[in-house]
């Protein structure tokens, strides 16, 4: 199971070039793509399970054609977006069967089956007979991400599948996800929470503008700004100055002050302790560097 993206691009009709000639292979396993908001990941998500069509360039699903396949890619794919909507009039488990039968799970105790063992691993097995539109956003998501993989499909993709799911969730999701991808699939996981690719991803992309910044390991990503992160120690009037002068990360209030940490190649007129960085501070460093370069 591969996907090979070949100079794919995307210009909308107002001429914005949301994807801009990208490259990338993705194989089995778990996938992290990340970047800010407009970078183009929902664009690059839509595209591959056929909901939008490039404006040029070429992807292959498992050697099947985007263009000239597209009925055989869909019914590889499980999708939850961004925006995820369902029927508000039908109760939880009447959706979630319903996207089954969409599916091609035509057996109706296969179904059920189906159904009720999604519903537990989600957490809303209890909440099956509430109305899909009563339920809470967070809940909600949780339907969402359901419904993406009620028919055990070979490519997973998930946009910000997070937002909106508390810390208990998310964790439940990513182990969840975590399992699926040891099995013959790809999982692309899309999102700008940096702490989701960290926890479940070995291989990852990082999308700015519309381009591929990045691709590899999040591990190599995170050795990119080993040296470059910074805890200081620092009284009120020193935090607003620094927060003035370098990225702040993270700031927590301490006595007699801040404990603060920034990514630089280097600080002056501070004192400053290097840290071990995280692939937070790998993200904020690398998007200010690349910040950095277009303003020159």
């Amino acid at each position: 199971m591969e996907i090979s993206i070949e100079n794919l691009c995307k210009i909308y009709d107002n001429g914005k070039k949301a994807i801009d000639h990208i490259n990338l292979k993705i194989d089995e396993g778990m996938f992290g793509l990340l970047g800010p908001n407009g970078a183009g990941k929902s664009t690059l998500m839509r595209m591959l399970v056929s909901l939008m069509k490039p404006t040029s360039g070429k992807v292959t699903v498992d050697g099947y054609d985007l263009i000239k396949d597209r009925k055989k890619i869909r019914s590889m794919v499980g999708y939850l977006p961004q925006d995820f909507r369902f029927f508000s009039q039908l109760k939880t488990y009447e959706f979630l069967d319903y996207v089954a039968r969409l599916s091609g799970m035509k057996s109706r105790g296969k179904r059920a089956d189906a159904v009720s063992k999604m519903l537990e691993e989600v957490g809303l097995f209890d909440a099956r007979d509430r109305q899909a539109n009563r339920l809470s956003g967070g809940m909600k998501r949780r339907l969402g991400i359901a419904q993406a993989l009620i028919n055990n499909p070979r490519l997973i993709i998930v946009d910000e599948p997070t937002t909106g799911l508390d810390p208990e969730e998310r964790i439940r999701f990513r182990n969840l996800l975590s399992t699926i991808s040891t099995q013959d699939v790809i999982i692309i996981l899309s999102t700008h929470i940096v702490g989701d690719i960290s926890s479940t991803c070995r291989d990852m992309a990082l999308l700015n503008n519309g381009t591929l910044a990045y691709k590899g390991s999040p591990d190599d990503f995170v050795s990119q700004a080993r040296g470059k992160v910074w805890m200081i120690k620092a009284t009120e009037s020193d935090y607003m100055k620094i927060n003035e002068y370098y990225p702040v990360v993270s700031n927590i209030p301490v006595e007699n002050g801040w404990e603060i940490q920034v990514v630089a190649d280097e600080i002056k007129g501070y004192k400053g302790v290097l840290i071990e960085p995280s692939l937070e501070h790998a993200y904020v460093y690398f998007m200010e560097k690349k910040d950095q370069k277009i303003n020159q």
